[in-house]
C-alpha cells in the first residue's frame, strides 16, 4: 500500500488516503473529499458506469460513494453494505451510543487530522473498546467454537 501524502483540500500532512476518481487529487476525509468534489465536478463512479451501460441517471445519490473514496487497495478493509447495515439494527449498539462519553469520543475521531495514534489512545479507554467489540462482533461474528460438526 502506498504512503499517504498531504491532502490537496486541507493540507494535513501525510493524511491523504483517497484519490479523486476522476482527476486522482489526493484527499484526506469526506469533508474534503465533498469540497473537491464541487470545485472538480467529479461524478461518482456508480454513476459514470450506468450512464456508459446506457441506463440514465440513477436517483439522486447520497453525499458521496464508497467507490469514490476507496481505492483497490483498500477493498479488502471493506465491509459488505449488508453488514453495515446490520449495525444500525442492533439494539446493544444503540445503546452504547447514547453514552453522551462516547459520542464525544467518537466525534473527536471523525475531526482528528491523526486518526491512528488517537485511536491509539481511544483504544485504552474502555468504553470506547467495548464499543470496537460491538461493531466487530456485529460485522465479523466470533467463530463458534468447540461446536460438534453435525
Amino acid at each position: 500500500m502506498r504512503a499517504p501524502g498531504p491532502c490537496a483540500e486541507c493540507g494535513a500532512g501525510d493524511a491523504a488516503r483517497y484519490r479523486c476518481p476522476r482527476c486522482g487529487t489526493a484527499y484526506c476525509s469526506v469533508p474534503c473529499c465533498r469540497t473537491h468534489r464541487e470545485r472538480c465536478g467529479a461524478e461518482p463512479r456508480r454513476e459514470r458506469e450506468r450512464e456508459a451501460a446506457g441506463q440514465g441517471t440513477p436517483p439522486a445519490p447520497g453525499p458521496w460513494a464508497l467507490e469514490d473514496i476507496l481505492s483497490e487497495e483498500d477493498e479488502q478493509d471493506r465491509v459488505p453494505l449488508q453488514k453495515l447495515k446490520l449495525l444500525g439494527e442492533s439494539a446493544e449498539l444503540r445503546e452504547l451510543l447514547l453514552n453522551p462519553h462516547l459520542r464525544q469520543l467518537l466525534l473527536a475521531m471523525d475531526q482528528a487530522q491523526d486518526k491512528s495514534s488517537l485511536m491509539r489512545k481511544f483504544m485504552q479507554e474502555p468504553l470506547f473498546v467495548e464499543f470496537a467489540d460491538c461493531c466487530l462482533s456485529i460485522v465479523e461474528p466470533p467463530e463458534k467454537e468447540n461446536v460438534l460438526p453435525e
